[in-house]
């Protein structure tokens, strides 16, 4: 099937460090185990500098860091909530709405945020992908306004996938609440998110560049926000909206509830927290920089093989039975999910091309089972909840290790185990 390495050296570390040779087997592309061989962990001689960057401008990327063996132990580490979501100080009726979502217990950032965000203290969240994090913020929120009907609430975020997906939780919880709510995002009719913003919903969802487009056609007035969340916040600063995320802070009160999320900590985030938030309450559950919970390897490219060959050998294995799988380019996402298609697997493709109704069409099918494949730019790479992802194949090297981990972080979600790949071509 494909390369198989063993992590036998030490908990939590990775099995490609020099001193920790494993062995397995190597995808021959023929359709079957390829003949076992004794290989050793990857390291920068083992493969050319090529092969290993993400694009013309990608940084240097080990191979190594695609390979970590989950270790079984007998010993697990079970997270123990203090609250329960009928223990919080929030309105009956929004207890009767989560309790209908089968939710009983918080997850970590749940348990930890919900208690200062209900004081009204702004908070730093630092949480892995697939963590609950859209219920920790939206929860106590919803119960702000239920106790003021004229509080609002901005929740920016990088994607219009994100946004979308936001707005579908937020009507779980706040269903027969008769609170209001509009997503204003790229793609969609403006004039429609237009008209509803013009009866003043307590909550706006949207992306930096169509918030801003809405102000500047004077449809958005922020001054009477108080609140606002800003959710994937590194991801917003590597797609380059920091000069638009300021924009609309900036036309925000100064004293104002503010609630940053992000999956990772770095000099620039530590800026922006410093910029945009007073005295904030720290909260910290990310404790690797890769899920735990997902088993990853590489496949190798076999002389006279094609990535199409041994990816067509792979998905028609039993197990391959809902992968999400990373192309670098809008046009090459788009002729693989269709030459799959026409090797007569179930797929679709998501991408910056597609209009954003077909893009919802193939994420709804992928996450209802209809299709077994999805195709993707890095655009679904964040942030997207896709339930029971049994696997994550790169099929092009990501750009940056980062987008690697949020890549992978599709599958193995909410106590599940998933797989990732990543397909190496050349040694």
């Amino acid at each position: 099937m494909y390369q198989r390495s063993n992590n036998r050296g030490s908990r939590g570390g990775h099995a490609g460090s020099d001193r920790h040779p494993f062995r397995g087997r190597s995808f021959s592309g023929r359709g079957s185990y390829g003949r076992p061989q004794r290989s050793y962990a990857p390291s920068r001689r083992n493969f050319s500098r090529p092969n290993t960057r993400g694009g013309p401008k990608g940084q240097y990327i080990d191979v190594a860091r695609f390979i970590n063996k989950a270790v079984i132990t007998e010993e697990t580490e079970r997270f123990i909530p203090e609250h329960r979501f009928s223990d919080f100080a929030i309105d009956s009726k929004l207890k009767v709405n989560i309790a209908a979502k089968k939710y009983e217990s918080p997850t970590p950032i749940q348990d930890r945020a919900i208690p200062h965000v209900l004081r009204g203290e702004d908070i730093v969240g630092i949480a892995d992908t697939g963590t609950g994090k859209t219920g920790a913020f939206l929860i106590p929120l919803i119960n702000k306004v239920l106790q003021d009907r004229n509080a609002r609430v901005l929740i920016m975020v990088p994607t219009r996938e994100l946004a979308q997906q936001i707005e579908e939780e937020y009507w779980g919880f706040a269903a027969h609440l008769r609170i209001g709510v509009v997503t204003c995002v790229g793609g969609a009719n403006i004039n429609r998110q237009i008209a509803t913003l013009r009866r003043k919903p307590n909550f706006v969802i949207g992306t930096p560049g169509r918030l801003k487009d809405v102000m500047e056609r004077r449809a958005l007035d922020l001054s009477g926000f108080n609140t606002v969340v800003l959710d994937e916040a590194d991801r917003m600063l590597d797609m380059g909206f920091i000069a638009d995320m300021k924009f609309i802070l900036s036309h925000m009160p100064k004293e104002r509830h503010t609630l940053f999320f992000s999956a990772t900590l770095s000099r620039e985030i530590e800026k922006l927290i410093g910029d945009f938030l007073k005295n904030p309450v720290r909260i910290s559950i990310k404790t690797r920089d890769t899920a735990g919970a997902v088993d990853q390897d590489i496949v190798r490219i076999g002389a006279g093989k094609t990535k199409l060959d041994v990816l067509h050998d792979l998905l028609s294995q039993p197990e391959f039975n809902k992968v999400l799988i990373f192309g670098r380019t809008k046009h090459g996402v788009e002729k693989l999910s269709k030459m799959l298609a026409q090797k007569g697997f179930k797929a679709s493709s998501i991408h910056g091309n597609k209009t954003q109704s077909n893009r919802q069409k193939a994420l709804g099918l992928f996450k209802q089972n209809h299709i077994q494949i999805l195709v993707a730019t890095d655009v679904a790479a964040r942030g997207l909840d896709i339930p029971k992802v049994s696997h994550v194949i790169n099929y092009d090297i990501p750009n940056t290790y980062n987008d690697y981990v949020h890549r992978i972080g599709r599958t193995g979600r909410a106590g599940e185990k998933g797989k990732a790949l990543t397909f190496i071509e050349g040694r």
